[in-house]
């Protein structure tokens, strides 16, 4: 009798029934049958994710799942452990002009991922380094806030341009193609994960050191698509003291670490209010960082504590006007840990 593969079946079970068909599901351009996470989706699923014809994957998957050959199937293309298969960019090779990219995630939010990814991109700037940020956040963006970054970005001849903070970081954010910055951004999950492609592949980023994007609360749809469709070099992850922030920080961990990807390091926001006398009160009670670099062997970075010039300069758009001692740290620790990650790859 013969075998017929549907769309509402499971990657991770067809694989399973069928071996054969891994040559097929990687040679469409579909790398989840090695992911724990990717391969739980359905075969529509998959394909809805990485702008595939899910009619012509049937097709195939049901030739070899029957001992027919697939006709025209292109070699099976593997992604390298820990980086997505590169979507191809605007105006150049896939990511030929961008030297690292790198995820700042965390699982739980409110946590100052955004903060973070803002920070790391002033500093790295200051360093004398290109510095790109795309706000994966897409329903509920902070960065344009944080920057200044106002209006809808223009069409060059290589593709969006994206706007240009007063320092000079390439930002690209949901919020700058609402007509006011309150009003919802009501998606499903493909079209989110849609967004953040596109955001990625039809901006002309030109030529950057760095490129950070900002990922959303949660281990599910956007996380998956940066992890599995752009080619990461690394993620950092941030988290706060408090024992149900660092509860789910540690299920991103886990997600990046069954994902095959690079833990770069450990920023510690929130961790204590500087106080008129020298002392330090922990809001959120006792560090865990020492924990988390434990568990993951990834250093920690920074420890940032709260501090109202922060707040204050990111609501009025002022976040490149910041300095602190902890600031410093963080961009040096940041680039020692990747030049680490790089030697142990």
């Amino acid at each position: 009798m013969p075998v017929e593969i549907t769309a509402d079946m499971i990657i991770h079970d067809v694989v399973t029934n069928y071996p054969q068909t891994i040559k097929v599901f990687q040679g469409h351009g579909l790398p989840c049958t090695a992911c724990e996470i990717g391969s739980r989706e359905s075969v529509a699923g998959g394909a809805r994710t990485h702008s595939l014809n899910v009619d012509l994957l049937l097709s195939d998957l049901n030739k070899v799942a029957n001992g027919q050959e697939a006709e025209g199937l292109r070699p099976a293309t593997k992604a390298p452990v820990g980086r997505g298969i590169p979507l191809t960019m605007a105006g150049g090779a896939p990511g030929g002009k961008i030297r690292h990219i790198i995820a700042i995630m965390s699982g739980k939010g409110g946590v100052g991922k955004s903060l973070v990814t803002g920070l790391l991109a002033v500093s790295l700037q200051r360093q004398g380094l290109k510095v790109g940020i795309l706000d994966g956040d897409i329903t509920g963006p902070s960065i344009a806030k944080e920057f200044g970054v106002r209006g809808a970005p223009t069409k060059g001849a290589e593709g969006i341009d994206p706007p240009v903070s007063q320092a000079g970081v390439k930002i690209m954010s949901m919020n700058m193609f609402l007509p006011s910055n309150t009003d919802p951004v009501v998606w499903r999950g493909p079209m989110i994960s849609s967004a953040i492609k596109q955001f990625y592949s039809d901006v002309d980023w030109g030529s950057l050191d760095f490129l950070l994007v900002d990922l959303p609360p949660g281990t599910s749809d956007a996380p998956m698509t940066v992890m599995q469709s752009l080619p990461i070099d690394g993620v950092v992850i941030v988290s706060s003291p408090q024992a149900l922030a660092t509860e789910i920080v540690v299920k991103a961990i886990k997600m990046v670490q069954t994902l095959k990807g690079k833990l770069i390091g450990i920023v510690e926001n929130m961790v204590y209010v500087p106080m008129p006398d020298g002392s330090r009160m922990e809001v959120f009670g006792p560090s865990k960082g020492a924990e988390l670099v434990a568990m993951t062997g990834a250093p920690l970075l920074a420890q940032i504590p709260i501090d109202q010039d922060i707040a204050l300069l990111c609501d009025a758009g002022k976040i490149e006007e910041y300095y602190s001692e902890e600031f410093d740290t963080l961009a040096a620790n940041f680039v020692k840990a990747l030049k680490l990650a790089g030697q142990r790859a």
